[in-house]
């Protein structure tokens, strides 16, 4: 079986890469359990400085994978840990200590945009396409979003864009203040990599102590994730979502 998500570290950076390219990197709980044990890797690893995140195939990531939501929905116990599994890469993400890089291309949908949303530094490519369908299924955000998203572009620009559904392209989500740098798609990677390797190459300690800072108190990133994920419970236990996603499906 293909593992979905790859993993290799060279030269103080690891390139953690979505590859489910035939589903373009949609989430489904082989997915995030992959990703959360290569995150866990790549946290403890002394020798990795800095982590570039990128999708193979032609997008980077297109949200839950609605083919399988079944499989996501459960009792109330097994609906909380898949999402709990949701919340656990963004504390991988984020309450790290290493900077992220995300090499952005295609679509980054859903999860796939709050992945994005969690990360430190985003390198889009031109064909990159943004935009939250939680909402509109009656189901919820979940990666601290409510929280990081208002840093990044303040709160009347976040809550249009979680609550309206609204298709971003790059230079839109640019002109909003989210992502760091637009280039030709060809060039995404490389950017990414040069970065990386260019914070890779500084000294650990103050890159360490400057997320901390930045981020601001963990605590409250847990209180914005404890919030999100009885949310996102509620909608996934709904039947009228399930309705919604068939609905989408058909």
């Amino acid at each position: 079986m293909t593992e979905s998500v790859l993993y290799e570290a060279t030269d103080g950076v690891a390139t953690v890469t979505l590859n489910r390219p035939d589903r373009l990197n949609a989430i489904n709980p082989q997915l995030l359990s992959d990703f959360n044990a290569v995150l866990a890797k790549a946290n403890v690893d002394s020798a990795v400085r800095t982590i570039v995140l990128r999708g193979a195939g032609r997008a980077f990531c297109a949200g839950d994978d609605l083919k399988e939501f079944d499989s996501q929905v459960g009792t109330e116990a097994q609906t909380r840990a898949y999402i709990d599994s949701i919340q656990d890469i963004t504390r991988a993400l984020v309450l790290n200590d290493k900077m992220v890089v995300g090499a952005i291309h295609g679509w980054a949908v859903g999860g796939g945009l709050e992945w994005v949303i969690n990360c430190d530094f985003v390198v889009m490519a031109r064909s990159t396409r943004f935009f939250f369908p939680e909402i509109s299924l009656g189901i919820f955000v979940t990666g601290a979003v409510t929280r990081l998203l208002v840093q990044q572009i303040g709160l009347t620009r976040a809550r249009e864009m979680i609550l309206l559904g609204q298709h971003y392209s790059a230079e839109q989500a640019a002109q909003l203040g989210f992502g760091w740098r637009i280039v030709d798609d060809a060039a995404v990677e490389s950017n990414a990599f040069d970065l990386a390797k260019e914070i890779a190459a500084l000294p650990p300690g103050p890159v360490k102590h400057l997320k901390r800072a930045l981020r601001g108190a963990d605590a409250e990133l847990e209180s914005a994730m404890a919030s999100e994920t009885e949310a996102t419970l509620a909608g996934f236990l709904d039947p009228e979502s399930a309705e919604r996603v068939r609905g989408r499906l058909d």
